[in-house]
């Protein structure tokens, strides 16, 4: 994440998170846990104080489950 705050991103045990991109659709995967994961980090990056342009990569074998795409959640104020 980028910004001058420091922020935690929480996982749940045993969350399995996998991003699909099927050419016109990109469909992501993922088991009640990863969900949540998912959700808490969206939140993460909703925070008050949270800079725009911050940003979490996950990656396959970082977060992601082998096979996936890489994915980037990012806050961005602009409109």
């Amino acid at each position: 994440m980028t910004g001058d705050t420091t922020t935690f991103f929480a996982w749940e045990a045993g969350a399995r998170i996998a991003v699909r991109n099927l050419g016109g659709e990109i469909v992501i995967e993922a088991n009640a846990a990863g969900l949540k994961t998912l959700a808490s980090h969206l939140l993460t990056l909703s925070r008050d104080g949270t800079p725009d342009g911050a940003h979490l990569h996950l990656e396959e074998n970082n977060g992601l489950e082998e096979g996936s795409a890489s994915l980037v959640l990012e806050r961005c104020d602009d409109e």
